[in-house]
């Protein structure tokens, strides 16, 4: 039987630790998949319940938690090429899923955990429908709209400020009182029926040119149709021509704030009610729930009404009423501790599997892919699906000439869900796992605990090292407008780009470059991309530190714990030096990478084993002769106590939950660490403390009280 099909607590602790080690992989390599490549291949239902099933095997079995214990990474795509960049005030961030009253129910008890709430007291919560838009942030300026973005990387996104004026739904004036500087967050949308006759004129125009072209007439662009209302809407925002968005029937929601210069109001609630006072579209389903207990009821609600809704949703946002508890929550990796998307059941449609493609990733492993008849699911037409791995096909008894059922899950990604049995063909075969590289024709393994199947070829692997420099120029990476995957896979294949380095050495080849289909040969337009591709590359010599730890592409170190890594070593300089240390096991870098909050040793020893790699070295510093990465911006003020200090908290701490108190020291600047060294600057001891209070006497560590801790934090 499948691992995966045990319940954890019929689980041995041997097979416990190998589960934990899969997970760990699985969950990071769909991170990225989703994050980075823009090509997921978990369902959010999947991605859920290998997160949901790492935490309950991590709660029977405490002592195998590992170091690299999934957390997520910063989702969203890239400001676009044609708009300026625009950096939010306070991050844009996603949102945890929930897909049952169950997820629901422990979301609930997180916070209360958290905040260390008895039952006793209420959790109030905002129930919003989430609306299937595009997300924006508007800024205003003494009660002025002065700037308009989209959420971009969550960070910086497109400044779009010239289409959003052009939409009756966005107050250009805010009436007073008003705070001096304020982003109002909403989502742009279109309903149902003008999309419908937006995509039936579409359509038309797109036919009108084929016709003129077969008669060999002059066309102008591309007609583009979009396939729902949320790509008409966000296409329509993304005109470079106000004149044209003016012309799209948009609306907006407005649902939640960003950064601002005074408080505006103490609870959710009362912001909606203020957003309304200002002359903002607030959905009028929103509702002020009274207790976590009225969710359900809630959600039940709003699924019974969403067919008949003129707009599309597919779930309820929940977010917690106080902000002040919202402020204490604050975030963590991607998401934030107080609100969770509820998400409606996918819907579904039957196909045919044609064949199963294999696709060889960055690290060797090789995930399989459904090709499928296409298939309209959920208003979008649907022919590709991923396979997950060989375990999953084999679980599914996923055949070639299947008849299948299929799902987006989240409305999202497409999934397998099922096969009709009774209409599988008779001359059927089961299907069996490659043995060999499809890339480069080297040996693919399984190792022993692993649900991934590898290729061995490593730097011999053409498909790995186009994969390798995808994942360089990718949306959280290093993040290069006009290098997508056709033109990496035609630079590499032309021996210009072999190496992440190469590519900002291109300015020697633009005149073989010219000569390619489309890259100068027929026009003015087509110069100009070469113009704008280099451009683009020189605009990437100066990256942040934790997107420059996360395009060298090491095994485990997604987005966050590239972030983690830039944090703690703050400049590139210090960190390879560190990491360079750290390949001696027992030497004190390796200690201190090891102890890292979030890193751990099982991560340390990727970094290490990637550093012991001469080719490695040679390749990354090749890449820093072209490129000098900035440093890691320091978080909490210089004045905070504990700016740049090292911090181990140990103990029960009686005022505050452990984790509320390490999320406060990591905002006021500290580096939290798990274990004490005499690098580490202060032992925060609570009640029935251990060795770490002992070893830090020991060393003559500096020991603080839960009261003396909170006394100098209130003083950052």
């Amino acid at each position: 039987m499948n691992r995966r099909d045990t319940p954890p607590e019929d689980l041995t602790e041997e097979d416990a630790g190998a589960e934990l080690a899969a997970l760990a992989e699985e969950i990071a390599a769909a991170d990225i998949a989703y994050h980075q490549n823009d090509a997921p291949d978990l369902t959010d239902a999947e991605y859920d319940a290998l997160r949901r099933r790492n935490t309950a095997i991590e709660a029977l079995f405490p002592s195998l938690k590992r170091a690299d214990s999934p957390s997520g990474a910063t989702p969203g795509a890239a400001p676009a090429a044609g708009f300026a960049k625009s950096r939010h005030g306070t991050p844009m961030l996603s949102l945890d899923n929930a897909f049952a009253p169950e997820d629901f129910a422990e979301f609930a008890k997180s916070v209360r955990r958290f905040l260390k709430l008895g039952e006793e007291e209420v959790l109030r919560f905002v129930g919003e429908p989430k609306i299937d838009g595009l997300s924006v942030n508007l800024t205003y300026e003494n009660g002025v709209f002065v700037r308009g973005a989209t959420r971009g990387d969550g960070t910086v996104g497109e400044d779009i400020t010239r289409n959003l004026e052009t939409l009756d739904d966005l107050p250009r004036r805010l009436p007073a009182p008003f705070p001096g500087h304020i982003e109002i967050r909403g989502e742009v949308f279109m309903t149902k029926a003008d999309f419908l006759a937006f995509h039936a004129e579409q359509t038309r125009l797109h036919e009108e040119r084929e016709q003129r072209r077969e008669r060999g007439e002059k066309v102008g662009p591309d007609i583009r149709i979009p396939a729902n209302p949320r790509n008409a809407a966000a296409g329509s925002l993304r005109q470079l021509d106000p004149e044209v968005t003016a012309r799209r029937p948009l609306k907006f929601f407005a649902y939640a704030q960003g950064a601002s210069s005074t408080p505006v109001a103490e609870t959710h609630w009362d912001y909606l009610e203020q957003l309304r006072a200002w002359g903002f579209q607030v959905n009028p389903l929103s509702r002020l729930l009274p207790d976590e207990h009225a969710a359900e009821a809630f959600q039940a609600e709003l699924a019974g009404q969403r067919a008949g809704l003129d707009y599309d949703i597919d779930g309820v946002v929940y977010k917690l009423d106080r902000l002040d508890w919202q402020k204490r929550l604050g975030f963590v990796g991607r998401t934030p501790r107080w609100a969770i998307a509820w998400k409606f059941p996918a819907e579904q449609a039957t196909t045919v599997l044609l064949r199963i493609e294999i696709q060889v990733g960055r690290t060797g492993a090789l995930t399989p892919r459904a090709v499928m008849q296409p298939v309209n699911v959920g208003g979008v037409m649907v022919q590709h699906a991923t396979l997950h791995n060989e375990d999953e096909i084999a679980r599914k008894d996923v055949r070639i000439g299947d008849t299948v059922v299929l799902q987006r899950a989240g409305d999202v990604i497409p999934q397998i869900v099922s096969v009709v049995l009774e209409k599988r063909p008779a001359t059927s075969e089961a299907w069996r796992p490659l043995t060999h590289c499809p890339a480069c024709g080297s040996h693919a393994v399984r190792p022993e605990g692993e649900v991934v199947r590898r290729c061995t070829g490593g730097l011999i692997c053409p498909a790995q090292t186009v994969e390798r420099l995808k994942h360089f120029v990718s949306r959280n990476a290093l993040d290069i407008e006009g290098l997508g995957e056709e033109n990496i896979i035609a630079l590499h294949n032309a021996e210009i780009v072999k190496s992440p380095a190469d590519i900002f050495r291109l300015a020697p080849h633009v005149e073989t470059i010219r000569q390619w289909e489309g890259w100068g040969k027929g026009s003015k337009k087509d110069s100009r991309k070469i113009a704008n591709l280099l451009a683009a590359i020189e605009s990437r010599r100066e990256p942040p530190l934790e997107r420059f730890i996360f395009a060298l592409g090491i095994r485990r170190i997604g987005a966050q714990n590239a972030k983690l890594l830039a944090r703690h070593y703050h400049d590139v300089a210090e960190w390879r030096a560190k990491m360079l240390a750290a390949t001696t096991i027992g030497s004190e870098a390796r200690e201190e990478l090891g102890s890292i909050q979030g890193i751990g040793p099982a991560i340390a020893t990727e970094l290490a084993e990637f550093f012991a790699e001469h080719r490695n070295r040679e390749a990354l510093d090749d890449l820093l002769s072209e490129v000098t990465p900035l440093p890691a911006e320091r978080i909490g003020g210089s004045g905070s106590p504990f700016a740049g200090k090292v911090v181990v908290f140990t103990g029960t701490l009686e005022q505050t939950s452990r984790d509320e108190a390490e999320a406060v020291a990591e905002r006021l600047g500290a580096k939290v660490t798990k274990s004490v060294s005499k690098k580490t600057d202060f032992v925060v001891v609570g009640a029935d403390a251990g060795s770490k209070a002992k070893k830090a006497a020991e060393l003559g560590v500096r020991t603080l009280t839960e009261a003396e801790w909170r006394q100098m934090a209130a003083q950052g």
